[in-house]
């Protein structure tokens, strides 16, 4: 089985850079562009102006502003919610000492609780975005993808 995404391969642009020798600071390594196979090597102008407009096509669609909607109907009270709660955990600690110093269980108060509460938290929050991902977006992404790719080919003249 061959899994024949145009995507999969290519490097990003700005990706592969490597070391100066003894410097220490990173230097642009030049390597030719990475082409996939299927991709359609764009012809001057002419076949760069018309992939542009495939990606322009497919940023107006409506099932692109629809992956779009769901991806921040998600992330906008998540991100609002999770910093809520950061701050109050930070303002608390600060403002309220006593509080946060207050024992539960022995050695256990209530700073540490709050503090384990962060982690959890935050493991919580990625296990919700990844199955948010999985179940509203992942397939309808993968077949704009797609879409985007038939179109690319159809526009961008065959080498």
């Amino acid at each position: 089985m061959s899994y024949d995404d145009p995507w999969y391969d290519a490097l990003a642009s700005g990706w592969g850079e490597g070391t100066g020798k003894g410097t220490g600071a990173p230097t642009a390594v030049r390597t030719p562009p990475v082409r996939a196979a299927g991709v359609p090597a764009a012809r001057g102008r002419e076949g760069a102006a018309a992939v542009a407009d495939v990606y322009l096509q497919v940023q107006r669609s409506a099932a692109f502003q629809e992956v779009r909607s769901r991806y921040r109907r998600f992330v906008v009270p998540a991100v609002v919610v999770f910093c809520a709660w950061y701050v109050a955990y930070v303002v608390t600690a600060t403002t309220a000492p006593d509080l946060m110093a207050r024992p539960v269980s022995g050695a256990v108060n209530v700073g540490m609780l709050a503090g384990l509460g962060q982690f959890l938290t935050t493991f919580l929050l990625t296990w919700a975005y990844a199955r948010h991902a999985r179940l509203r977006r992942d397939r309808a992404a993968l077949e704009l993808r797609w879409d985007t790719q038939e179109l690319a080919r159809g526009r961008g003249g065959e080498s």
